[in-house]
C-alpha cells in the first residue's frame, strides 16, 4: 500500500498518510485537518478515488504543460484551505495513460469532480483560483 507524507500547515509534523485511507487525515502531533494532496498511478487511481469519504478533484496534467503548471499551485491552495472537506489528486497523463484513456479525456489541464465515487463534475482547461472553487462550489451544490 503506497502512502505519502504530509507536513502540518500549523506545527510542521510530518504524517504518512495512506493513499487509499478513508475519512480525513488529521495530524499525529496536533490533530489539525491536513491538506490532501496527492499523486497516485494508474494501478492507485480507482481504488483512491472510489474509496474515498470526501469529493475528490483530480487533476489530469502533463510536467510539460503550460496551462497544467499554472493549475497546480492553486490546486495546493484549494487542498490547504478545503482540508478535511476535500481531496486533490493528480495524475500526469504521460505516466498513467491508461487514466485518461478510460475518462475519454482529450485534453489538458482536465479536472474532473468526483463525489462517491462518481464523476459529477468536468472542467477541460485551465481556471483561475476563484473561478475554480466555484466550480467546485456550483458542483457539489
Amino acid at each position: 500500500m503506497s502512502s505519502t507524507v504530509i507536513t502540518c500547515p500549523s506545527c510542521t509534523t510530518k504524517n504518512r498518510v495512506p493513499d487509499i485511507a478513508s475519512g480525513k487525515p488529521q495530524c499525529a502531533g496536533c490533530h489539525t485537518k491536513l491538506p490532501w494532496l496527492i499523486e497516485v498511478d494508474e494501478a492507485g487511481f480507482t481504488q483512491v478515488v472510489k474509496g474515498s469519504s470526501l469529493p475528490v478533484v483530480v487533476d489530469l496534467w502533463a510536467p510539460w504543460c503550460g496551462p497544467c503548471r499554472m493549475v497546480a499551485p492553486e490546486l495546493e491552495k484549494l487542498a490547504s484551505e478545503r482540508a478535511g472537506e476535500l481531496r486533490v489528486v493528480k495524475v500526469n497523463v504521460d505516466e498513467a495513460p491508461g487514466v485518461s484513456a478510460r475518462l475519454g479525456v482529450q485534453g489538458i489541464p482536465t479536472l474532473l469532480l468526483f463525489h462517491d465515487g462518481n464523476e459529477v463534475g468536468r472542467q477541460v482547461g485551465a481556471l483561475p483560483g476563484p473561478a475554480l472553487r466555484s466550480w467546485i462550489d456550483d458542483t457539489l451544490a
